[in-house]
């Protein structure tokens, strides 16, 4: 992926070196976001605690009602170092993706639904921090907080995805990030609200996985939406990069995690969805280049 000529992004907070965060555990005691890299900790989580993963998902996503705990303000010397541009290769590479959705969702976003976008901030952090929906931590991975609209990462989870699954290449870390900004387009189009409500009425856990199922592929496929579109103005991808994006996703889909952790797979118990079905949905977006493609809601099976 040729990525250092694409424009920085000015919303980034780099918190790293801060340390911190505020206790272990899930954000606000239950309260969190949605992200790609909490099924990696999350997921064994839920089968030896007998928690519904359907409140671990994609960090710790609010499914119980309140609000979590409000991140306090940082002093202004605090504030103005982190709004310093990342000069790190993590921090640039990650600046950079970031200001490559916004450009192609503030374009086709309106184009495609009539709706203007709004970006989310990326915090990068290191070990722990607060959120608007309380703790983050490094071992949840990468999640979007929809109660202060920012995604929230941990650099160092490329490097954890390298030596635990073999997921390796800018492009694979890209679609990392495109995930949890798809994320924040759900928000912004209303969709996140809606389906976090239908899991709070939710008559059984495995009604609420499959709700969690159809908003992670979703993710996916509005990534690769981004992809597609990112690529058709900036000629930045190749085949390769392609193929980087579907390894990951091939890594990371619940049946090989289920598999790798327990050496079995249960599928009403996923929350992200299959490898194949993650892999599938990413390329539905890719192929299409509209959101309109990417309504995990109105297909029978996914």
């Amino acid at each position: 992926m040729r990525w250092e000529d694409l424009r920085s992004s000015d919303n980034v907070e780099d918190r790293r070196g801060e340390g911190g965060g505020g206790g272990m555990g899930f954000p606000g005691g239950g309260a969190g976001g949605l992200g790609i890299g909490t099924i990696v900790v999350l997921l064994i989580v839920s089968y030896f605690t007998g928690i519904n993963p359907a409140i671990l998902i994609g960090g710790a996503e609010r499914i119980g009602g309140g609000r979590g705990q409000q991140e306090q303000p940082a002093d202004p010397q605090t504030q103005a170092k982190r709004r310093q541009a990342p000069t790190d290769e993590s921090g640039r590479f990650a600046s950079k993706i970031l200001g490559n959705t916004e450009d192609v969702w503030s374009q086709i976003l309106p184009q495609q639904t009539g709706k203007q976008y709004t970006p989310t901030t990326l915090v990068l952090y290191t070990g722990g921090t607060r959120s608007g929906c309380g703790s983050a931590q490094a071992a949840m991975g990468p999640f979007y907080c929809p109660l202060d609209k920012k995604v929230y990462l941990d650099t160092g989870f490329f490097k954890e995805m390298a030596s635990k699954f073999g997921v390796k290449g800018d492009f694979a870390y890209a679609y990392v990030i495109a995930h949890e900004v798809g994320h924040h387009v759900q928000d912004v189009l209303g969709i996140l609200g809606k389906v976090q409500a239908r899991q709070q009425q939710a008559s059984s856990k495995t009604e609420a996985n499959a709700l969690s199922v159809r908003i992670e592929l979703m993710a996916d496929c509005l990534a690769g939406v981004w992809a597609k579109n990112s690529n058709d103005k900036y000629a930045e991808l190749d085949q390769g990069d392609i193929d980087e994006a579907l390894n990951a996703a091939a890594q990371i889909g619940d049946d090989a995690l289920q598999q790798r952790s327990r050496g079995y797979v249960v599928p009403d118990s996923f929350t992200h969805g299959s490898s194949a079905q993650r892999q599938r949905w990413f390329m539905a977006g890719y192929k299409s280049g509209q959101t309109k493609a990417c309504d995990t809601f109105r297909t029978a099976n996914n």
